[in-house]
């Protein structure tokens, strides 16, 4: 096994080569597929910024003591649709990496330069195989094809990473401890959504319309109950929005709590961006430091909070309260 000081590795499929019983010490071969209440809830959750009105506006307020060197790191961030704007870009990078802490639980982006260019970018890497020892990261590459080169098996590489130069972003614990209860729910739900279908007495020819005692609605009626009881605490509903077993009262809570619990997720990777922006600039400018912050054109968690108040004393309209939490 090579032992290098590189940059990371993100070129290759588990799924297209034999992992080692030390590999897979550190390296699932296959990632868990997500179920299908999972998965819900996983889009969802992720979809922190509801309005795309508010694409025009300024969303976040960037303080620097080296605006150029801010430009430099926010202005040339790999995220999925390449924008150039750096609002934007902030908007998207926040929620790509909302849907990789929802799932994984952790990210992990690298500065990268080009030194023939003059240029530095911030790319993401794949968690899978990173793992840390006495504060330092590593990451285990295991024996690969490459392809893309001459399709000669490369040796297993042990991949000590410049921690100056890698960002690791993380779930808040209250939010961890919040989903880890409700997928195991989920999960279950998930596994058994069908079984009723099994419980039908089969037609035979001397009874081809036997009778079913089985009652379908009270069936479904408990994976219901059983889905909401999981999800109290995150406040997702589902998307059963139009049950008629909820009361308005109920709607719009849930709503709130779930939305609240999202802008604890935005406000804790905002946090996490400044923080991370700062540390890895330092290797340009010791002195520098950068925090990004919401502006007013984003709800805030004490706007919910006096909303979900007023709420209590029926001082504000369900249809007020969809308003405010659907488009802002």
């Amino acid at each position: 096994m090579k032992i290098v000081k590189v940059a990371p590795f993100d070129r290759y499929h588990f799924d297209d080569i034999h992992l080692s019983s030390i590999d897979k010490l550190f390296i699932k071969p296959k990632h868990e597929r997500p179920t299908f209440n999972r998965s819900m809830f996983d889009e969802d959750f992720a979809r922190i910024f509801r309005s795309t009105s508010q694409r025009s506006c300024n969303l976040f307020c960037i303080e620097s003591n080296d605006d150029e060197l801010t430009q430099r790191l926010l202005g040339n961030i790999k995220t999925s649709n390449e924008f150039h704007d750096i609002n934007e870009t902030i908007r998207e990078l926040i929620e790509e990496i909302a849907r990789s802490v929802i799932w994984f639980g952790k990210v992990y982006y690298s500065l990268n330069e080009l030194p023939e260019e003059e240029k530095i970018y911030i790319a993401p890497f794949s968690a899978i195989g990173v793992f840390s020892f006495f504060k330092a990261y590593l990451q285990l590459v295991p024996r690969r094809r490459e392809k893309y080169r001459d399709d000669e098996e490369r040796p297993r590489e042990l991949r000590i990473l410049d921690k100056a130069k890698l960002m690791r972003f993380t779930i808040p614990k209250s939010i961890r401890r919040k989903l880890s209860e409700q997928n195991r729910t989920l999960a279950v739900l998930d596994k058994h959504q069908y079984d009723g279908t099994g419980l039908s007495p089969q037609a035979t020819h001397e009874n081809p319309n036997p009778r079913n005692d089985f009652d379908f609605l009270i069936w479904r009626d408990t994976q219901e109950r059983a889905l909401y009881r999981a999800t109290r605490e995150t406040g997702w509903n589902g998307r059963k929005s139009d049950s008629s077993k909820c009361s308005d009262f109920f709607v719009c809570h849930r709503l709130i709590r779930f939305r609240r619990n999202q802008l604890i997720l935005r406000d804790h990777i905002l946090e996490q961006l400044g923080n991370e922006f700062t540390r890895v600039g330092r290797q340009y400018n010791t002195e520098f430091h950068v925090v990004i912050s919401p502006t007013n054109e984003l709800t805030k968690i004490a706007e919910l909070d006096d909303l979900e108040a007023r709420l209590s004393r029926e001082e504000v309209s369900f249809s007020k309260v969809l308003d405010f939490c659907y488009e802002r």
